[in-house]
């Protein structure tokens, strides 16, 4: 799914600021954010709309006949002047009681928009890692139908990575793949799965740093490398340098 669609990006901010998007989702959407500008930016120009239309909201002022309309729902009319001081001296008890629960609501509703204020504040997240993926001057001749030159961008906490090509068209024969690997400094290539040729391709794994110290594209069959092990050339690799 490609994140840096503005579309996209705004629709899924919307969700997440107005609060409907939820559980593993929503999860998810916070992890996307470390990696993707775009949805970091959307994710703030809502909450700053949502913050804007709660402070342009007036607040509005009871009309004189609210209260005591409340108090002849409450006690009635009567013309007897000791019903009247009675119903006085209940009405004094219940605003004294009622005065109590609209303090503990104020210092509920107080801790509520404080807790509000410190959500909407977009935490400091460490800046992408963007690693250019090169095409290899070693591809041998016919392996793909153009030089394959793509970027990652590998979010700084190493939990997702977005890798896009840097020219649009296809790149290989159409019952060819390409695999993404991450290379670690000694042994085998773990396989990322296959990438897009023609758009983003978002890959979502813990550590994605640990042990990694370069990423390669390969040629594989339709849906991969059988086994998890690479068969085809290297048409592409970027060193990583943190």
């Amino acid at each position: 799914m490609d994140y840096s669609r503005p579309d996209l990006a705004d629709r899924l901010a919307s969700e997440y600021a107005l609060g409907t998007l939820r559980g593993p989702a929503r999860r998810r959407f916070e992890n996307l954010m470390q990696a993707h500008p775009m949805l970091r930016q959307s994710t703030q120009d809502w909450q700053r709309r949502l913050e804007q239309l709660a402070e342009a909201t007036p607040a509005v002022q009871p009309s004189a006949r609210v209260w005591p309309g409340i108090q002849r729902r409450l006690f009635g009319e009567t013309d007897a002047p000791s019903a009247v001081a009675e119903a006085a001296r209940r009405a004094v008890r219940w605003w004294e009681s009622l005065a109590l629960w609209q303090g503990a609501a104020g210092l509920a509703v107080t801790a509520a928009l404080a807790l509000g204020v410190a959500l909407s504040q977009p935490s400091p997240v460490q800046p992408p890692i963007v690693v250019v993926m090169a095409a290899s001057a070693d591809a041998p001749a016919g392996a793909v139908l153009q030089p394959v030159s793509y970027v990652a961008s590998v979010s700084g906490d190493g939990r997702s990575l977005v890798v896009k090509p840097l020219s649009a068209g296809q790149t290989v024969a159409v019952n060819k793949a390409l695999e993404l690997w991450a290379i670690p400094p000694q042994g085998a290539p773990r396989s990322l799965g296959v990438v897009a040729q023609d758009g983003a391709t978002t890959v979502l794994r813990t550590e994605l740093l640990k042990d990694t110290s370069a990423f390669a594209l390969t040629v594989e069959p339709p849906g991969g490398a059988p086994g998890g092990k690479p068969t085809g050339p290297v048409v592409s690799v970027g060193k990583l340098q943190l």
